[in-house]
């Protein structure tokens, strides 16, 4: 059983308090049992008196000792006790914050990112990359005609489709950038360090590996397309603004047919 600090510091004082004990008892043993071995006949008197203190003494510290073994160590045990079971409660309740923060900034059905995770991860990545000036890009993805997945297949399908969205994102996207399900059908990718030409080509491998994805459920074999609208920020504008560019972006991508990219 490992001892806590105090509960260590209390024996170390009880060792002292009895070594002193022995000390005492020890002079008491050669005054009580041999006084005129040591002190001459006319300060036997003075010998008597010295042996009762060094009783009084002994006395004292056997009370002193049973006062701290039988009265003091329960106290602190108890106390160590205390302490121990608020640290582990105080430890649960921070991982299950811990969790719990988690949770609010992850899309329940895909495991992604989520859109409050989005949002906050954008505004960073602005300022961060403002500072070393390098640039930021965005591509803003709507799967197409997905509402007609839900209504001739079900919403289990349609989920089925949606994680694997999230899935061939994840295996396409670089570990650096910032991958969400922004809220139904909606996803968004924060590119960091990628010009417009390479953000180009990066959301039409991704267009083509969503295109070439088969979904499978029961004995259904399902396809999907996925339009992209995306932006490169201009260093000026905030993350709202470079946003809702995207995003036009994305509903020109609709309007000229879907299953397109449009930057």
């Amino acid at each position: 059983m490992r001892f806590h600090k105090s509960e260590s510091a209390f024996f170390v004082f009880i060792c002292v308090i009895f070594a002193a004990g022995l000390l005492v008892l020890h002079a008491y043993n050669l005054l009580h049992t041999n006084p005129a071995a040591l002190f001459r006949a006319d300060e036997l008197e003075q010998a008597a008196y010295l042996a009762r203190l060094l009783f009084g003494s002994g006395v004292l510290v056997a009370t002193a000792l049973f006062f701290g073994l039988f009265f003091i160590y329960p106290l602190i045990r108890t106390q160590v006790r205390e302490e121990g079971k608020l640290r582990a409660m105080t430890e649960t309740l921070s991982a299950r914050s811990e969790t719990l923060e988690q949770a609010a900034l992850t899309d329940a059905l895909t495991g992604m990112q989520n859109r409050r995770y989005f949002d906050d991860a954008l505004k960073e990545y602005i300022e961060e990359f403002r500072r070393i000036d390098k640039p930021v890009g965005l591509m803003i993805l709507d799967l197409d005609h997905f509402k007609e997945v839900n209504d001739s297949y079900g919403h289990d399908v349609g989920d089925e489709v949606l994680r694997a969205v999230a899935r061939c994102l994840r295996d396409m996207t670089r570990y650096h950038d910032v991958v969400a399900r922004l809220g139904g059908e909606e996803f968004a990718v924060v590119a960091p360090n990628m010009s417009e030409d390479m953000l180009v080509k990066f959301a039409e491998r991704i267009r083509r590996a969503v295109a070439g994805m088969a979904v499978l459920s029961g004995n259904m074999r399902l396809k999907v397309t996925t339009s992209v609208g995306l932006a490169v920020w201009d260093k000026r504008e905030s993350a709202e603004e470079f946003y809702r560019r995207a995003d036009r972006l994305l509903y020109q991508a609709k309007r000229m047919g879907r299953n397109r990219v449009c930057a």
